[in-house]
């Protein structure tokens, strides 16, 4: 009888999948603490929509956890250790950790399109009080789904290659499971295309704006901002469903033909592709955001002196911080994004 959890690679890409993963769960980690610091610093000023790039990290972080040190042992065994136990485990906080990385993502284009295209309108467009029941949603959203397959509606396994575990895709052939359909159409597709018609409102809201106004120069300074985390929001967007769409195809095929026709290294590759995604996010926020540059600037700074560590923290409330020269000085607030 074969060993489902025999891993289907040669040792060598079962070498250079555990290096590619410890690479992905470093960045991810660092990336992602950075984020939250940054956010603890500032905690008391977060604007509403901030509160969801914060949820965001944690997602991204707590996928890293959960799921990167197990598979990285086993690709370096040769095998998926833990036997069942573990596979439904590691199926679990994957499926948990993405659908709320997904529908984190969709509320943070709706706020987006609410925002921007409100920006005209005085007084809060959203409070942080209804951002934190949408956060508070997506997590239990995400909750009930992964919890279904435990109660026996659909099921965990193995993926093809035979080192990690996921939803049991080819049960879709087997008996035309409801739950893969269901989990496919309100986890993945609705919410990307709720992704795509927000950022398309935008885009045609800033068209007409332009039209109005004649030049970028005559935009109220607000707008611009907005404008620019919209910008923002669009990239983790994209980079989310770029980094997922590879294993979602792969997926699909999976429920309508045998994965054993699909070689092991090319249903590899996607998986490894889409564990990416909790990684790129801090990229982002670095190369877009100077607030979030200074911020990681002043983290290095203090590397190693947790007491000026901690000072900042506390007069960060007070919108001051300390530069590395040991100088303090007045912080123009500045959204994390």
């Amino acid at each position: 009888m074969e060993d489902r959890y025999l891993s289907k690679l040669s040792p060598a890409e079962d070498y250079g999948a555990g290096a590619y993963l410890l690479v992905i769960a470093v960045l991810s980690a660092l990336g992602n603490v950075a984020i939250l610091v940054t956010a603890l610093k500032r905690s008391s000023r977060l604007k509403p929509p901030e509160l969801l790039s914060v949820n965001l990290a944690v997602t991204d972080l707590g996928m890293t956890i959960t799921m990167y040190p197990l598979a990285i042992a086993s690709a370096w065994n040769h095998r998926w250790l833990g036997g069942d136990g573990s596979c439904i485990y590691y199926g679990l906080m994957g499926f948990f950790f993405g659908v709320a990385s997904i529908l984190t993502l969709t509320v943070m284009a709706i706020t987006r399109f609410i925002v921007t295209t409100n920006l005209q309108v005085p007084g809060e467009k959203i409070s942080k009080k209804k951002v934190s029941i949408m956060i508070l949603f997506t997590w239990l959203y995400a909750l009930m789904w992964a919890v279904f397959p435990l109660l026996g509606w659909g099921k965990y396994g193995p993926e093809p290659f035979g080192l990690s575990c996921t939803i049991a895709w080819g049960e879709f052939k087997v008996n035309g499971s409801t739950f893969i359909v269901c989990i496919f159409t309100l986890c993945t597709i609705v919410p990307a295309l709720t992704i795509i018609i927000c950022y398309f409102g935008i885009a045609w809201k800033i068209h007409k704006a332009y039209k109005s106004m004649g030049n970028s120069n005559q935009m109220p300074s607000a707008m611009k901002v907005e404008w620019r985390l919209t910008g923002i929001a669009v990239l983790v967007s994209v980079g989310f469903i770029a980094c997922w769409a590879p294993y979602a195809a792969v997926s699909l095929w999976s429920m309508f033909r045998s994965s054993d026709s699909i070689p092991p290294l090319v249903s590899l590759l996607p998986c490894l592709f889409a564990k990416s995604a909790t990684a790129y996010n801090p990229f982002i926020y670095y190369i877009f955001s100077k607030s979030f540059r200074k911020e990681i600037k002043l983290l290095t700074c203090f590397c190693g002196k947790p007491d000026d560590l901690l000072n900042t923290v506390n007069m960060a409330e007070n919108s001051v911080y300390v530069t590395c020269d040991g100088k303090r000085k007045q912080e123009t607030t500045l959204p994390l994004q």
